[in-house]
């Protein structure tokens, strides 16, 4: 059988209806209270003409009102697309158009004015929802835009709570929009069943996957319910792959509106906190220092685990965790939005990240021939329940998702690694020029593009430098055009700024006389790495 990602939540909420399903800043739902308002959403979306295969996008923070409009459009099979709320009105416009985006969730005032200057732009967006008070702006653009209808999310209350929806069959739609390696992000594309079986481990991350609905609603009653904190926003492929994860096993979701290491520490006791996610050492430095500021008078006994995925976690901050109470379990999980969850990754004596053995991943060699050579390095390629591809990409399809000589699909991201001894993958990191900064993955030559576009550049490579916050910063080496002033690193980055989000602009300009290239034109990014790491860091 195939898994539907609504019919599983409707399994776990009739299994456990008087369970808290959703705390958000200290107000409980259970999920009998949820999924009533979750209907209503779904059939506000209908009676708007939006259906299955249609692509809504989630222009939001974390609300409660992001949990019920993401739930209730898979109840009638609309295709989800997460919207990185720190965009640019250039990076907007990519994923509303690339998606083919026929409504938006959008909410704060500054949400809805970006949106407004981009309705002439959009011609498949047909309906946009607003949470909350309509700003001006946006009511003059709908009102110029016969095509668009202006929806009041306060409608919902009007709509039946019935579960009268079309059948479903496993092979609904997922769009999770990732930075990845290339520019702009790519729409990686799930089928709901392999979706179920790979990000959200079968509904079972601690044992066997559930193999029917019947079984999972077994298995959620007599699973106790765990209170798991989301600090990541719900934009992020970690954060929706660990909402399911945990709706499936019936538990209690934790959201905050931001990320304040202040308040989550806080409320830690209030809100019977068991589980923590964050993204890399961007959330886990200033998590662990307001643990430790607070470790004599916040009470921290429900808490026993903090697990990051998406960005690099350090062994120092992970040690300060420890520090703090020794009985936490820390656990750095491996993935990505084109491969799901892959396990949890370790770190050895001497500092290398590897995975145990598994049947969800192997390394290749370059025509996707598997290794089985102790240390003979190649690309880590994943296996088993895989995305359909990229959205309307079927090169880049192609590239990252072939198919091996004995007809075995794969997903090949670029990882670098080798099997050591004991037949653990060693992970060597990207081979690409792809950029981690605090779990938002930056294209360097996206970067370097908007660098070329200012008249006092003559040339620039950007590349990664370690960062001690983010594990990594965005750098670049600018050689300035013959007869231009030298800009200064602030007028760099308010130059960026107007087409790049603010996590894409260079913290660390470094100046030199000639850009090294090799004869043919490529970029040398070994010395430039060397020259962007032996410069001081800039804010």
């Amino acid at each position: 059988m195939k898994f539907n990602l609504a019919s599983v939540f409707e399994t776990v909420a009739d299994a456990v209806p008087d369970r808290v399903m959703l705390t958000y800043e200290g107000t409980g739902y259970t999920y009998a209270e949820m999924d009533p308002r979750i209907n209503q959403v779904a059939h506000l979306l209908a009676g708007n003409g939006i259906g299955r295969d249609d692509k809504v996008a989630l222009y939001l923070k974390n609300s409660v009102e992001h949990v019920l409009a993401l739930l209730g459009m898979l109840k009638i099979g609309a295709v989800p697309v997460n919207v990185n709320y720190r965009y640019t009105a250039p990076e907007l416009e990519y994923i509303f158009t690339n998606s083919d985006a026929a409504a938006v969730f959008v909410e704060l005032p500054e949400h809805q004015d970006m949106l407004a200057g981009l309705l002439p732009s959009l011609p498949d967006l047909r309906v946009v929802v607003v949470i909350g008070e309509v700003t001006d702006a946006l009511r003059s653009a709908v009102d110029a835009d016969e095509s668009v209808t202006l929806v009041d999310f306060g409608d919902v209350a009007e709509q039946s709570t019935e579960r009268d929806f079309p059948q479903r069959n496993g092979e609904e739609l997922y769009l999770i929009y990732t930075g990845g390696t290339t520019g702009y992000p790519k729409g990686v594309v799930w089928q709901h069943d392999d979706f179920f079986r790979k990000p959200i481990s079968g509904g079972n991350p601690y044992g066997p996957a559930r193999e029917s609905y019947e079984e999972l609603g077994r298995e959620v009653a007599n699973f106790p319910s765990l209170a798991f904190l989301i600090a990541a926003p719900l934009m992020h492929g970690a954060a929706s792959y660990s909402l399911f994860t945990f709706l499936s096993l019936g538990g209690r979701l934790i959201l905050e509106r931001d990320f304040d290491p202040e308040s989550i520490v806080a409320n830690i006791p209030r809100d019977q906190t068991q589980m923590i996610l964050i993204v890399g050492d961007a959330m886990g430095m200033p998590l662990v220092e307001e643990m430790e500021k607070r470790a004599g008078d916040v009470d921290y006994s429900s808490l026993f685990m903090i697990a990051s995925g998406g960005a690099i976690w350090s062994k120092s901050v992970r040690d300060r965790f420890a520090a703090v109470k020794p009985e936490l379990v820390l656990r750095d999980n491996f993935g990505a939005s084109e491969s799901g969850n892959d396990g949890e990754i370790m770190i050895d004596e001497n500092g290398n990240l590897k995975v145990p053995p598994t049947d969800r991943m192997m390394v290749v060699d370059e025509h996707f021939e598997r290794i089985t050579t102790p240390n003979e390095v190649g690309y880590i390629a994943r296996v088993g329940n895989i995305p359909l591809g990229y959205y309307k990409d079927p090169e880049k399809t192609a590239r990252t998702f072939p198919t091996m000589a004995d007809g075995t699909r794969i997903s090949v991201l670029g990882d670098m690694g080798y099997l050591d001894d004991e037949a653990n993958i060693v992970f060597l990191g990207r081979g690409s020029q792809c950029i981690n900064t605090g779990g938002e993955k930056v294209y360097a030559e996206e970067v370097e593009a908007a660098l070329h576009g200012h008249p006092a550049v003559a040339d620039a490579l950007v590349v990664p430098a370690p960062d001690p916050k983010y594990g990594q910063r965005v750098a670049a080496v600018v050689q300035v055009a013959e007869g231009a002033a030298e800009p200064t690193l602030a007028e760099l980055q308010e130059f960026c700024r107007t087409s790049l989000a603010g996590y894409k602009v260079p913290r660390t300009v470094v100046f030199v006389e000639e850009v090294r290239r090799t004869p043919a034109g490529k970029a040398d990014y070994r010395w430039a790495k060397a020259a962007a790491e032996a410069a001081p860091v800039s804010v």
